[in-house]
């Protein structure tokens, strides 16, 4: 009988195969566990060619037309999450591979984005290394009740990211090209344009999905925008925000701090220079790397490759 070999891509904590349970498949596999990214595209397709199945974990490892049409024995694409645009979903379709998503858990990231407003508001990792080096109180912190939030797009994470700040007591203003007063006054808070919002808000966070006309939205116009006092935190995807136009803002202290899960090269190079700006406080893309996700993402991957093995729909992602 024929082995299907599946590989999982991308596990860099090497703890995928606590989440998969590959004996549902109705035919015998072979899973590999792949933890850290290849170095260039040769070697991506050397190391992937011999596999029937991919499980790729978001947009880590990017799979253009040229990658795909290297990959002859591919059966099947799975991804985690609903969307992927690091996947060439219409190359993916003229070549006959199928390219499947699975559902996700939406607190993480919101939860993430909390943390690091409030690391940046209050210098916690300033703070923390002070106390490992003997030190006592070095800075003074954010308020953020009575200050304002600005969310820049009020859908699901947005929406949850507001209404924790109405928790804490903020004034919180949305915007995005397509926010209607109804969906903000859903939420409990107030549309506003998008040079008001970066202009009035103490907190300005970004919930965007990548796109063309997103790319590049929070630029050096933006920046200049808000108050020297004001905090910029991005959860979203590195290039909605102009990462030049960023760390010049923060090394010319036009802006207080930043807090950032998501960078234009992921994993950020060891070398670039965020990682040596002290007014930025940075995590590495951790906004969905929780258990309850990785519980949807690896347990509904098992479930499409059994569904596409034995001949059941599956959710298929379709080019936009």
């Amino acid at each position: 009988m024929t082995v299907l070999r599946i590989a999982v891509l991308d596990d860099h904590q090497s703890v995928a195969a606590d989440f998969c349970d590959w004996s549902r498949l109705p035919e015998p596999a072979e899973v590999t566990y792949l933890a850290d990214p290849a170095p260039d595209e040769d070697a991506l397709v050397a190391r992937l060619r011999p596999f029937d199945v991919l499980v790729a974990m978001r947009e880590r490892t990017p799979f253009p037309r040229r990658v795909l049409e290297r990959l002859p024995q591919l059966r099947l694409l799975v991804t985690t999450g609903r969307r992927n645009a690091a996947i060439d979903l219409a190359a993916a379709a003229d070549l006959g591979i199928p390219v499947c998503g699975t559902g996700s858990h939406a607190p993480g990231t919101a939860e993430l984005t909390w943390a690091l407003i409030l690391a940046v508001a209050r210098h916690v990792p300033e703070e923390d290394a002070g106390m490992r080096a003997g030190g006592w109180q070095t800075t003074l912190g954010t308020d953020l009740a009575g200050a304002t939030l600005g969310v820049v797009g009020l859908g699901r994470l947005g929406a949850r990211v507001a209404r924790i700040g109405r928790a804490f007591d903020m004034d919180v203003v949305a915007w995005s090209q397509h926010l209607t007063d109804e969906r903000a006054a859903e939420v409990g808070v107030r549309r506003v344009g998008r040079d008001e919002l970066f202009a009035t808000a103490d907190v300005v966070t970004v919930h965007l999905v990548l796109s063309d006309r997103t790319r590049g939205l929070v630029g050096r116009a933006e920046l200049a925008r808000m108050k020297r006092t004001a905090i910029l935190v991005n959860t979203s995807r590195g290039p909605i925000v102009d990462e030049t136009a960023l760390l010049a803002a923060l090394r010319e202290e036009r802006i207080a701090g930043a807090g950032l899960d998501v960078y234009d090269r992921e994993p950020l190079p060891a070398e670039h220079p965020l990682r040596r700006e002290r007014r930025a406080v940075l995590t590495p893309h951790l906004g969905y790397v929780t258990r309850n996700t990785y519980e949807v993402f690896y347990g509904e991957a098992v479930e499409d490759v059994a569904a596409f093995l034995a001949g059941s729909p599956v959710r298929v992602l379709r080019p936009e």
